[in-house]
């Protein structure tokens, strides 16, 4: 656990940008065109590049009617289940509309049981039986990744975690590592409040992906000025006590703006009944992990949490953007077609944008598909949104846009916050200011 203020352990000093960026971080709202491609390393791990010749012959898993992918995700209780739930419902949609090419998708669901040794054995399995592993979502993946690395002919296009995972040019990510964080939506909450960049605070999920998140996120409002006042890297463990102490922590120290986009509402509800409780009422910024149908009831209605601001790279999934992005009408009921009564996450669309994504591979690798010519055919998809659920990226060459959703809760209601009409060249994202990659980033 890291807990300290603005000089204390585990919290890295503002530097030099901190008292000239102020000024900078409220006058800069400039309006810059979505632009895959701006993030990261392009050329590190570009999908498509290094494809052995052996995958160019290798059809395993795939017959004349049939296609078979390997789903492999962490189930703890229904946390994270939803990516198999969400690649079953992609692989229904896409079934029902015929297949690809005639052929059936057929989904092998696995459960890594939180395990990197399982994870890692599973991997090896599937690289004998199935054609790609599709829509996987697994927190304990690193040891699967150096299986992947040792078969560079076998696609896998599913979320990663691990950056080393994501230079990998077999790893296909729908929504790759970026590595640092949109500007624009930090100049836009510094304009709601000038004074909340002065005495900001995060609190994160003591887990890699979320550290990992918060670290690219931290580079990046350092780089414009915020002052980190307080910052908790709390256990997985953690429970509503443990928020509450944070939260008399904050108060004490003048925290005025909150970021917890990290966490999911396991915990963000306890951590925003705790602010309550200390009748303490900073500006909180949710993210893409907090964005549940859970969240308001679970944090104590909507008094609890209304005036909360979300940030994140996607629709209103959960159907708030019905009207304005069919797609997720799509989605959400295919997802009651595979699981009847499934309550869509983050990680069930993590696995539709996924298998989407395969898919849309598939019907560009001709119609005798190989694994390699999979590969190289989802070499030449530069530009992917899922339709329009998530902001613009390259996933070949495993780049990030600068744009992004702004919303709020509004009578315990999520409500985009005057966002660009969905009918606009941006599909009703922001695209202001860049994406910024901190200096020594390679993902």
């Amino acid at each position: 656990m890291r807990v300290g203020g603005a000089t204390g352990a585990g919290v890295r000093p503002a530097g030099r940008w901190a008292a000239a960026s102020l000024a900078v971080v409220v006058a800069s709202w400039v309006a810059v065109a979505p632009s895959p491609g701006e993030a990261g390393a392009a050329g590190v791990g570009t999908v498509g590049a290094h494809v052995p010749a052996s995958a160019m012959t290798t059809h395993t898993g795939i017959t004349s009617t049939t296609v078979t992918i390997a789903n492999i995700a962490t189930h703890l209780e229904t946390l994270f289940t939803g990516a198999s739930v969400g690649t079953e419902a992609y692989a229904d949609y896409t079934n029902a509309r015929g297949g690809v090419d005639g052929r059936r998708i057929v989904v092998t669901a696995q459960n890594t049981n939180y395990s990197g040794t399982t994870d890692a054995q599973l991997t090896t399995v599937d690289t004998t039986r199935d054609f790609a592993l599709v829509g996987g979502f697994s927190v304990t993946s690193t040891l699967a990744g150096a299986v992947l690395a040792k078969h560079p002919g076998m696609p896998a296009v599913q979320m990663t975690l691990v950056p080393a995972n994501n230079r990998l040019s077999n790893v296909v990510n729908p929504s790759p590592l970026g590595g640092g964080w949109e500007e624009g939506s930090l100049i836009y909450f510094a304009h709601q409040d000038p004074a909340g960049p002065k005495a900001a605070a995060a609190l994160v999920a003591d887990e890699p992906s979320a550290v990992a998140a918060w670290d690219g996120q931290e580079a990046t409002m350092k780089h414009l000025g915020y002052t980190i006042a307080y910052e908790n890297t709390f256990a997985i463990s953690a429970t509503y006590n443990t928020f509450v102490t944070d939260a008399i922590a904050m108060k004490n120290k003048g925290v005025k703006m909150v970021f917890i986009e990290q966490n999911p509402a396991l915990y963000a509800a306890p951590l925003i009944r705790a602010l309550n409780a200390q009748h303490y009422h900073p500006m909180v910024i949710l993210g893409g992990s907090t964005y549940s149908d859970t969240l308001i009831a679970t944090s104590g209605g909507a008094a609890a949490v209304d005036g909360m601001y979300l940030d994140q790279s996607y629709a209103l999934y959960l159907g708030q953007d019905r009207k304005v992005i069919p797609a997720v009408t799509t989605f959400l009921h295919w997802v009651q077609v595979a699981d009847p009564g499934w309550r869509p996450d983050l990680f069930t669309l993590y696995g539709w944008i996924s298998t989407q994504l395969f898919v849309e591979g598939l019907e560009r690798a001709g119609k005798d598909p190989s694994r390699g010519s999979l590969l190289k055919a989802l070499g030449t998809i530069t530009t992917f949104s899922g339709t329009h659920l998530e902001t613009p990226v390259d996933p070949a060459a495993k780049t990030l846009s600068n744009c992004y959703l702004i919303g709020r809760i509004e009578h315990g209601q999520w409500v985009r916050q005057g966002d660009p009409p969905a009918s606009g060249p941006t599909h009703g994202y922001r695209c202001t200011n860049r994406y910024y990659v901190p200096p020594g980033i390679n993902y």
